[in-house]
């Protein structure tokens, strides 16, 4: 027997839907929802169905947008030169809050996965392709998380992307700063020593 009235319960359970909510942290949401004036929940339900209405993909790069081009892609400061492959958008966030690259994106969506059936056909690199194509691409850095998703498809995307005359990187990976070395495990150190450069 549930303990709150169906229409929270229906609320806790829609928002447990969300990555990393629990039930827990579900029912706290739907409480502070409850205790907030009817004009702040209008307008988050408000800026909930805007974000389904307005956004979508940048035709470019397929990162979020507002429109057709997503504001990286629209900005004539960026190097076009230099192209960043990412896997989904919040990778791209995370690239852009660290505030040192200065090129152009393209979001994969995605991993290639045989096991979950996703090959490269299901993800943006005919797209990718076709980018380079255009011959204004220098460098292609592949940013894909160091799984063995992301590893399969940085070796499959050097593979297709070499031919076309353009670098190709991948970046680096290991000890993070402000990490110790005796809590790293043996794969990251098998990466750190691999990839280290002369000083």
């Amino acid at each position: 027997m549930s303990k709150y009235a169906p229409a929270i319960e229906d609320l806790i359970d829609e928002l447990s839907k969300l990555p990393g909510i629990g039930k827990k942290t579900a029912a706290r949401l739907a409480l502070h929802i409850l205790r907030s004036s009817k004009e702040d929940a209008q307008a988050l339900a408000k800026s909930i169905l805007q974000v389904k209405d307005r956004i979508g993909f940048c035709q470019i790069c397929f990162n979020m947008a507002e429109g057709e081009i997503c504001t990286t892609c629209a900005a004539p400061q960026r190097d076009r030169r230099l192209l960043c492959v990412v896997e989904q958008p919040n990778d791209l966030m995370a690239v852009e809050a660290a505030g040192v690259f200065r090129g152009v994106y393209h979001v994969l969506h995605g991993t290639i996965s045989p096991l979950d059936g996703v090959g490269p056909r299901e993800l943006k690199i005919e797209e990718l392709l076709q980018r380079i194509q255009q011959g204004e691409v220098e460098e292609v850095i592949l940013a894909t998380n160091p799984t063995v998703e992301g590893d399969a498809t940085s070796l499959y995307l050097a593979k297709v992307i070499k031919p076309l005359g353009v670098r190709v990187t991948r970046i680096a990976q290991g000890i993070p700063a402000g990490g110790e070395i005796e809590y790293v495990d043996g794969k990251t150190m098998t990466r750190s020593l691999e990839g280290r450069r002369e000083l």
